[in-house]
Formats: structure tokens, C-alpha cells, sequence
């Protein structure tokens, strides 16, 4: 189990109606309790959707606000039986005046998603707010009460709080003393029945037995009897229950024989219900450990971010908290230290390594106005930063929350183990009854019919089945996000294993998307002047090929004029106007539109483009138009292209390369990358086209972008993937981000699907044979009570150390990474 759970912070959707909350669960130990939690809060009103993750142990909830809230949820899930646990935070409030301002900083912090209850404290300027564990950070409930016209911020003693650490440490320990003084008493009741089996002298007394099972059985299996009470109350059936039921026949039966030991001999069973309820015990306590290890990369991202922060303020460095940096303030980061912010450099030049965040191993030269991210490693320079992101806007916290609600996430697969979950143990229970029956008729013994009921009670085991796909969901996620892959839900993950055909934008994806000016000729002679136009022109634009122009021009020191009437035209190219000139540049569709005879200088284009160039052509429109002249820019091959290509080809994948790009320069960049297919010249709603064109003939494609052009291709495809390198819009259409611009990461992140794939297939196989043969076994009568409980607890525990085996998976060779 994790030592620190941190959430994805509350948010209320871009439509204002719908709020998103995850919020963590305690005291779930199957999928029938994960299911029988999702169904408590589906049966509020205003729930959008809900999703309740075993492994994880939370619950991922979207609502409207204005029928149900946070409180409501919570109280659903306390009522099925359960508990969301809870953290105080307090804060020390400046600017209250009298009991109007509690009771509107009150309300400001009950109104912030996770908050369970907030009071405020006049007199003594505090408030404490109850906020269900790990729900937000210090920094959202100060964002809110500035929001209602007063400050706040963490007293001192609270800079490093680790209280959801330390609650979970002592719930681990506390676990670890009770398994160990049940052991204990369980010992010598085990030692007993083996020595009666080796037919030696001596035994414990019936009273001995009794006085070594019933803490056992009350104290130690106390969490079992709560919550099949609390499955009971909600008419449904849990793994606790069938212990409850099981154990409590074993031990009910040595009574009856204890107080009457006419009865069955005299034949005592305490050691059955006792074993059973110790390795239950050790089963969890060792699911627990293993389940920690699921979240060790979600850890290992949050240990990046550093407790404190030195800012400059009025000339003076000081130490504050990192969490109590405000936008706008001066960091200074030291060599050697972590970033604390997002921010921008503004003064000092360093090397940034920001490998266990973008997965790239090479250090990262910055300089003033580059942008560092929180958590990376400054190199050998003292650097100021201004900070421009700071709680859950970083990108390190983004980051984590994207991880975490793939982490949450159910796979398409998990539906159908949820409806058997469901139905599972009121199977079991009949099953065992029919078992009892059965005994009777071909024995007429009470015992052995008991105690064979009592094995198929023990040995069911829904948790493996619960457990079998959100185990190695986490761990493959986490193992992604450390390569630098950020995978957004299960469904993606899903998609991408199953992929036959990549199609990859050609700029910024297999090159290196910083094209360069090559060549230059002005139909005048006058390129200065020409270069002049281009690059005034294309200030207002965004696209790698129109900085290209404007960062020559700035180079050559050319004075750029002021541009109006800017209108980009997607898949052509843009209109401007410049010192009164009404300009067209672009690709020769744009030409044509506006009349433009470019046959003149053909010849000349089309050599720039069989070598790889990208022509644009500058034309004056109007009242006499006329062609200016063209302009070439050319753009690198990603070094890791040709290998990261390979690989695929290796993996049975076949590459296409889509471009708006002409034929001839697409055709001299496929001819380098070994590509056969190519989709040239085509916008960015042929791109999308052409991706249905292909999934008709029945392939599985995915597609690889990082523009705003290519965002209608990403969602056409079944799955997309966007370049870390390229834009939001790109990021947030996609199903996978790779967060640096190394091809190579590409095949990296269909390797993780697979094998993470792989283990849930296993996981799922081996869940359902542990039941298919256990149950048959325990039927016949060929499992004791104690056999079928260890057997019952090692099988989720297996479950879980498969999944962990992930962790040996380890990124493709690539270069440049």
C-alpha cells in the first residue's frame, strides 16, 4: 500500500455544471466491495460517473455539484460500509475583522472539492479544515480564501506534513502486531494437530484450544466481522463475509464439541478457524506490501518536488515553503538543487537534467526565457527564476495526476471481471451449502460436512480476480511515466497494444521540427527585401517553417514592419499585410486561389524540394498580382528516426509517413527513412481521411503528432499519440503523451502496452484456474479449512508480485535517450 496517496485535485469541468473528484477508500478487500462502492455512489443523484479502483483503493467520481458534493459521496461510502479517511489541515487566516468574515472564509473553503468540513476561528485567526486524504494541497484552500478577499497560509510547524504518510505507516504497523500475536496463539493449535496426525503422546486441553482460538477469532478476525456487518446491512456479500461465515462454523462446531464432547467425539477445530484467520491475515499484510510497490513511480514523481523554495524578495533571499510560492515571485535555485517551480529564467545560464521527468537522459542547456520545469536538477549555475505555474498547474503535478487517473482508470476487460465479482459470493455461499448437502446425504456426518462447507467458504478468492488488472495497470503506468510516457487511461492502453499500422506526421514527429531557411530568390533580385516581407508577415504566426523565416531575419538584423489583416489558412498558408502590401504565403494551392503564375520558377522549386526542401512562395495580391518570390526551409531527420522506424518494423508494425508537405519533399524524407507508404500533401482533414481510409480496410492505426494540424488525424485514429514537444492541443486529443520528441519512445510505449497486457492476461488466467480448481477441490472434500485459507491468501498475493514484475521492463534501446 502506498505511503503517501496524493489525488488529482478536485476540478469542475470547462461546462461549469460537472465537478471531478477522487477521493481514497478504505477497507476494501475484493472486487465485490469495489463493485458494491461504485454502486452506494451511483445511487446518488447528480453522479455522471464513478469509478472504483481495487489496487489503488479510490474511488474516481464525476458529479453535479449542484445535486450531490463531496460530503454526500463520502457519506455513500461510509454507508456501504466503508471509509474515506481523512486528513485535518490548518491554516493561519490574515485579514478577518469580525464573525461575517469566519463565516465567508468558512464558506470559501467548504466550497473547494475535497473538503469535508472547514471552521474557522476568529479569535484566534485559524482555521481547520477536515479534507478527505490527499484530496488537495495547502496551496488549493489558500487559493480560495485569497479568492474571498483575505490571505492564508501553513504555520510554521506544518512546512512538512506527511500526516497521510504517517496514517498509513501506523496502519501498517498496527497490522503487523496483530498478524504476530495471532500467529502466535496459532502456533501451538497448528503444532497440535500435527502432533495428533504423527499419533504422538500429549496434546493441548479442550480449555487450552479455546483460550489460544477465541482472540483469534474476536480480536484478530475483529475487521472481518465489521465489514461483512457492513456488507450484510447493504443486502450484498463480500470476501469478510465468507471468512466471517467459514471461520465462525469451524469455531462453533469445537464449541458444540466442547461443551458436549459426546458429540463428534469430542473432535476439536479450533486450529481450522484459527490458521484460516492468521494467514488471511499475512495475505493481506503481504498484498498490502505489494500493492505499495504498484505506486512506487507515482512516489518517486512526487519525491521530486522539494519541501522549501529560496525567493527573492525586496533584494533579500529567504526560505519559505515551496508550496506558499505565489505567481510571479523571484526563486533563486542554487547548483545542484532542485526546482521547486515551474518557472521562466531570468537570469543565469545552467544545464537542466530532467530525466526522471521527461524520461530524456541527456542534460538540457537553458538560458534567460527558457523555461525549467519543478523538479529537475540544476546543473553548475546559479540561476533566478520567475515562477509562472505553481500547485496543480506545474507540470509535475500535472503529470502526476494524468498518471494517476490512468492508475484509476478501468480497462474494457475489467467490465466483464466486475459482473462476475458481483455474483461471486452469494455463488460461494450457495456452492458451500449445496456442498453441506451433499456431505450429509453420502455421510450423514455433521463435522465433515461442516468443515468441507467451511473449505469452500476459505478457499474462494475473489480478491485475485479484483486485483488482476488494476495491479499491473498501475505498475505499467508508472513504469511508462518514468520512461517519459504518459498513457491516459486504461482504454489507451488497451488500444495501443493492439495496433498494426502507425501513421506518423512527418514535422516535428520524424524531424527535428526546428526547420532552418536554406535558400532565398526574389523575382526583383532584391532577397534582402524579400526576406523583409516574409518575415513581418509571419510574425503573428506559430508554425515551425514561419519561425524559421522570422529567426533568419532577426539574424541578419533585419527590421521587421508592423503586420495587419493576419489570417492563417490551415493546409495553405497565410495572408498578411505589410507596409500596405497585401501579401499570400504559402504552398501552391495558396497561389492558385489567388491567381499566382509560379511556372517560372518551377524548375527552381521542385530541385529545392526533391532535396528534402519545403518551398513557400511569396506573392503580392490585390490590384496587380504578382509573385515576390520564393523562399526554401529545410528540417533535419530526428538522429533516432531511422532505428526508432526499425523497431517498429521489428514489432510488425507498419510505418506511414502523412504530410501537408508536396510530394517530392516528403518523397526525399520517406527515401532516407526506408518508408514505403506516404500520404503527401494532404490538410489536416484529408490527415483524418486518410486514418478512416485505413481503419475501414481493418487495420488498428495509430497516429503520432504534435500540431494543432494534426489534432483532427489524432482523434480520427484508434489510438493517438502526441509528441511532448508539440502543443496542448495535441496533448489533450491524444491517448498517450511522450514527453520528449525521441521517436524512439514510440515503439518504447507499444513495448509497455504489450507487456503490461501480457500480465493482466495472466493475472486473469490464473485468477479464474485458482477458482475453477480450488472450488472442485474443496467440494470434494480434498482441502482442509487451513490448507484453503493459505491457499485463498498467497493467490492475490501472487496476483499482485506478477504485476510487479513489470518493473524489470525497461525501455528499447534508442538513441538520444
Amino acid at each position: 500500500m502506498p505511503s503517501s496517496r496524493q489525488y488529482s485535485v478536485a476540478e469542475t469541468k470547462p461546462n461549469g455544471r460537472l465537478a471531478h473528484e477522487v477521493m481514497a477508500v478504505d477497507g476494501m478487500t475484493c472486487a465485490g466491495c469495489a463493485g458494491r462502492v461504485e454502486k452506494a455512489i451511483n445511487n446518488l443523484a447528480g453522479i455522471e460517473t464513478s469509478t472504483v479502483n481495487l489496487a489503488a483503493e479510490q474511488a474516481d467520481v464525476t458529479f453535479d455539484p449542484e445535486q450531490t458534493n463531496a460530503v454526500e459521496i463520502a457519506a455513500a461510502i461510509t454507508n456501504a460500509g466503508y471509509s474515506v479517511p481523512t486528513q485535518v489541515l490548518r491554516l493561519v487566516i490574515d485579514g478577518m475583522t469580525c464573525a461575517s468574515c469566519q463565516q465567508r472564509v468558512e464558506r470559501a473553503l467548504e466550497a473547494v472539492s475535497g473538503v469535508r468540513s472547514a471552521a474557522v476561528n476568529f479569535a484566534q485567526d485559524q482555521a481547520l479544515v477536515t479534507v478527505s486524504a490527499g484530496s488537495l494541497e495547502p496551496t488549493d484552500l489558500i487559493a480560495a480564501v485569497s479568492n474571498a478577499g483575505y490571505s492564508a497560509r501553513l504555520p510554521a510547524e506544518d512546512i512538512d506534513d506527511h500526516s497521510e504518510e504517517r496514517r498509513l505507516a501506523q496502519r501498517n504497523r498496527r497490522d503487523v502486531i496483530t498478524f504476530a500475536i495471532a500467529a502466535t496463539l496459532t502456533v501451538p493449535l497448528v503444532g497440535q494437530m500435527i502432533w495428533d496426525l504423527a499419533r504422538l503422546p500429549g496434546n493441548l486441553s479442550g480449555l487450552t484450544q479455546f483460550l489460544l482460538a477465541t482472540p483469534v477469532q474476536f480480536w484478530a478476525g475483529a475487521r472481518f466481522y465489521r465489514a461483512a456487518w457492513g456488507a450484510l446491512r447493504n443486502g450484498t456479500g463480500n470476501m469478510d463475509l465468507l471468512v466471517a461465515m467459514g471461520t465462525s462454523a469451524a469455531y462453533g462446531l469445537s464449541i458444540v464439541s466442547l461443551l458436549n464432547p459426546e458429540t463428534n467425539d469430542g473432535a476439536l477445530y479450533f486450529e481450522a478457524s484459527a490458521a484460516v484467520i492468521t494467514m488471511v491475515l499475512l495475505g493481506k499484510w503481504l498484498e498490502s506490501r505489494a500493492k505499495r510497490g504498484t505506486t512506487a513511480a507515482i512516489r518517486s514523481l512526487m519525491e521530486l518536488r522539494p519541501d522549501t523554495a529560496r525567493i527573492q524578495s525586496n533584494g533579500q533571499e529567504k526560505t519559505v515553503p515551496a508550496n506558499a510560492v505565489q505567481l510571479g515571485d523571484i526563486v533563486i535555485v542554487k547548483p545542484g538543487e532542485r526546482v521547486p517551480v515551474d518557472g521562466i529564467i531570468g537570469e543565469g545560464e545552467t544545464q537542466m537534467d530532467e530525466a526522471l521527468i521527461t524520461g530524456e537522459s541527456l542534460p538540457v542547456a537553458k538560458q534567460p526565457g527558457d523555461q525549467v520545469t519543478g523538479g529537475a536538477i540544476n546543473g553548475a549555475g546559479r540561476i533566478l527564476i520567475t515562477t509562472t505555474a505553481v500547485g496543480r498547474q506545474s507540470v509535475l503535478s500535472r503529470i502526476i495526476a494524468l498518471v494517476q487517473g490512468a492508475q484509476a482508470s478501468k480497462a474494457p476487460v475489467q467490465k466483464l471481471v466486475d459482473r462476475i465479482a458481483a455474483v461471486f459470493v452469494p455463488v460461494v455461499i450457495a456452492l458451500a451449502g449445496v456442498t453441506f448437502a451433499g456431505w450429509m446425504v453420502a455421510t450423514g456426518d455433521v463435522p465433515d460436512a461442516i468443515i468441507n462447507a467451511v473449505s469452500v467458504l476459505v478457499i474462494a478468492c475473489p480478491c485475485a480476480l479484483g486485483l488482476a488488472t488494476p495491479a499491473a495497470m498501475m505498475v505499467g503506468t508508472g513504469q511508462a511515466a518514468k520512461a517519459g510516457i504518459l498513457i491516459k487511461d486504461a482504454d489507451a492502453l488497451e488500444r495501443l497494444h493492439r495496433i498494426t499500422t502507425l501513421v506518423l506526421d512527418k514535422t516535428g514527429t520524424l524531424t527535428e521540427g526546428r526547420p532552418t531557411l536554406t535558400e532565398i530568390i526574389a523575382a526583383d533580385g532584391d532577397e534582402a527585401r524579400l526576406l523583409q516581407l516574409a518575415a513581418s508577415a509571419q510574425q503573428g504566426s506559430e508554425h515551425p517553417i514561419a519561425s524559421a523565416v522570422v529567426g533568419h531575419a532577426q539574424l541578419k538584423f533585419v527590421n521587421l514592419s508592423p503586420v495587419s489583416n493576419f489570417s492563417s489558412i490551415i493546409g495553405q498558408g497565410l495572408t498578411a499585410t505589410v507596409e500596405q502590401t497585401i501579401l499570400a504565403i504559402g504552398n501552391r494551392r495558396l497561389m492558385a486561389a489567388h491567381h499566382i503564375e509560379t511556372t517560372l520558377y518551377e524548375d527552381k522549386a521542385i530541385g529545392w524540394e526533391v532535396e528534402g526542401n519545403t518551398v513557400m512562395w511569396v506573392a503580392q495580391t490585390g490590384v496587380e498580382p504578382k509573385l515576390l518570390g520564393l523562399i526554401a526551409v529545410g528540417d533535419k531527420i530526428k538522429p533516432g528516426a531511422g532505428s526508432a522506424l526499425a523497431k517498429l518494423r521489428s514489432m510488425g508494425i507498419k510505418p506511414i509517413m502523412i504530410t501537408g508537405d508536396n510530394s517530392r519533399t516528403a518523397a526525399a524524407v520517406a527515401d532516407t527513412l526506408e518508408i514505403i507508404d506516404v500520404f503527401a500533401d494532404v490538410s489536416p482533414e484529408t490527415k483524418a481521411g486518410e486514418i478512416q481510409r485505413l481503419k475501414q480496410a481493418g487495420q488498428a492505426v495509430a497516429m503520432v503528432g504534435d500540431g494543432i494540424n494534426d489534432a483532427p488525424a489524432l482523434a480520427a485514429a484508434d489510438i493517438g499519440i502526441a509528441m511532448g514537444t508539440g502543443t496542448d492541443v495535441a496533448m489533450h486529443t491524444a491517448g498517450i503523451t511522450l514527453m520528449h520528441g525521441d521517436p524512439g519512445l514510440i515503439s518504447d510505449a507499444i513495448s509497455i502496452s504489450r507487456a503490461t497486457y501480457g500480465k493482466i492476461r495472466q493475472n486473469l488466467f490464473w485468477a479464474f484456474a485458482y477458482n475453477l480448481i480450488a472450488l472442485p477441490l474443496a467440494v470434494a472434500g480434498l482441502l482442509s479449512p487451513m490448507i484453503a485459507g493459505a491457499a485463498m491468501a498467497l493467490s492475490s498475493v501472487s496476483v499482485v508480485g506478477n504485476a510487479l514484475m513489470l518493473k524489470f521492463w525497461r525501455p528499447l534501446n534508442r538513441s538520444g535517450g
